[in-house]
């Protein structure tokens, strides 16, 4: 088996999105470890949806849209990182990461300290917004700081070039290429756009 985890600089980048892409593109399955908020549709749901990949159950379904180790607290529940080893499947596996990755999954336990134990290869979604800098720059730096093989940085959103490329010299990290917003958001819309993507230098660190 061999896996790669994709995980955002913050909620709400488009790893989702990017997820699903990768997903597709790669002929992997899909697994979504902790899934926090129950009450509209899931990164699972979306993911099955844009993808018609094989779809693997979370390790925990949590009912409040939080950080994880208060959606656990909520429903008298504690996550366990002994439950979140990777799970063995036939050919790639995608794994997206709940939040950013010093989301806690209990009061002990950083999603960090997870993804580092995986010693999976690693995708970084950045959105190009204001503050992307800052906030890839210091994500980069704690991946990198708890051993994780960093892959390359992906961007979602509009393009801005210069920022883009501060972020691939400063941090001297791999540019993935950029998933534009997509004003339909479907199945065969998400698999044309994603063409953008240098998915052969993550096939090569599987």
């Amino acid at each position: 088996m061999s896996a790669v985890i994709v995980t955002g600089t913050d909620t709400g980048v488009g790893k989702t999105v990017f997820a699903a892409g990768l997903t597709a593109a790669l002929g992997a399955t899909y697994w979504k470890p902790v899934q926090s908020g129950l009450e509209d549709t899931t990164d699972t749901e979306t993911v099955a949806a844009l993808s018609g990949a094989e779809i693997l159950p979370e390790a925990y379904r949590l009912n409040m849209p939080a950080s994880p180790h208060l959606s656990a607290e909520d429903m008298g529940v504690e996550i366990l990182p002994d439950r979140l080893a990777l799970p063995q499947v036939n050919g790639p596996l995608v794994v997206e990461g709940a939040g950013g990755i010093m989301v806690p999954l209990n009061r002990k336990t950083f999603f960090l300290d997870v993804i580092s134990g995986w010693q999976a290869p690693v995708v970084l979604v950045a959105r190009t917004a204001l503050g992307t800098i800052n906030h890839t720059s210091l994500s980069l730096m704690a991946l990198r700081g708890a051993g994780c093989n960093v892959v390359g940085v992906a961007f979602v959103g509009d393009a801005e070039p210069e920022v883009e490329q501060t972020i691939a010299e400063m941090c001297q990290v791999t540019y993935l290429g950029r998933l534009p917003y997509l004003e339909t958001l479907t199945r065969e819309t998400l698999s044309d756009a994603f063409h953008v993507i240098d998915t052969a230098t993550i096939r090569r660190a599987l």
